[in-house]
């Protein structure tokens, strides 16, 4: 089969499409995905620069989500066959069950048949195996190929923003970089829930994306102080959770625009990794902060 190989650590240049070993042992309870579709993440280029390694006993090959087709199944498989459309993906497994059935409640419109699944890596590849209890149907509204991009960002916000930092109904949500792939969904499924939610972008042409499809605070960054607009549209209490990929660059600015009991959770640390806290401003609000990538 043919893969994309990392030939050494560094810039896209790297990454070269080679014939590779197709010999992929199947568990009792895994399953072998012929793959239609990837999608490309962060984590896959931090591995591929050689500062995010793979889980042990990984595939080798990059793709943290996949699309495509079972070709074969584990004796113990019973709830998939051979031909169901699957997409897959890398995540923690230990928030899979709930994400499962979070996804499943929520996807009543679904097609039979077509499925997602969860993965360590190896989306890159033709082929790959995977976990039969990773394995989720792909929304009836969905194409295969645009599935190939959808579960990371959920399971991404729903573990983060939903499980951890339990967010809820009428309360107020941040969330920087709206239109992003995880923005996106992260808006959309806010809104869903009833929640009031601010988004910062670099654009107006984003900023009216995100508006969209259903933000309700738009904040261009690069023209306008967040922390003084959010503080402004609260009447001074700031919001009950901010979803930050920035890191330390905007560390305080997010604690300045916490709500009493506020959460904060970094999914990214675009802004760097480094910054300086005076811990008392933790305390005085009860503020919990967060960290997961």
């Amino acid at each position: 089969m043919k893969a994309v190989v990392i030939t050494s650590h560094g810039g896209p240049e790297v990454l070269q499409l080679q014939d590779v070993d197709d010999l992929l042992l199947i568990q009792d309870d895994e399953v072998l995905i012929k793959v239609e579709a990837t999608a490309l993440n962060g984590a896959d280029t931090e591995q591929r620069k050689g500062i995010y390694p793979a889980p042990n006993g990984a595939s080798p090959y990059l793709g943290l989500e996949c699309s495509g087709t079972i070709q074969a199944v584990g004796k113990n498989v019973s709830r998939w066959r051979i031909g169901d459309q699957v997409i897959t993906f890398k995540f923690s497994f230990c928030l899979w069950v709930s994400i499962c059935y979070l996804l499943e409640s929520m996807l009543e419109f679904m097609l039979l048949f077509q499925v997602c699944a969860l993965l360590s890596g190896g989306g890159y590849a033709e082929k790959v195996v995977v976990p039969a209890g990773q394995v989720l149907p792909i929304p009836a509204n969905i194409s295969v190929k645009d599935a190939s991009c959808f579960p990371e960002v959920a399971c991404t916000v729903w573990s983060t923003v939903f499980m951890t930092s339990k967010l809820s109904a009428g309360e107020t949500f941040l969330i920087h970089g709206g239109s992003s792939g995880i923005g996106t969904f992260a808006i959309q499924i806010a809104k869903y829930y009833g929640i009031k939610v601010f988004v910062t972008a670099g654009s107006e042409e984003k900023l009216a994306f995100c508006k969209g499809i259903g933000a309700d605070i738009c904040i261009n960054y690069k023209t306008e102080d967040f922390v003084a607009r959010v503080k402004e549209e609260t009447q001074g209490k700031g919001v009950d959770v901010i979803l930050d990929n920035i890191g330390a660059a905007y560390f305080q600015q997010n604690i300045n625009c916490l709500n009493f009991n506020g959460r904060l959770f970094i999914i990214g640390f675009m802004g760097g990794t480094v910054t300086e806290l005076n811990i008392t401003s933790l305390f005085a609000k009860r503020l919990t902060v967060q960290c997961k990538l």
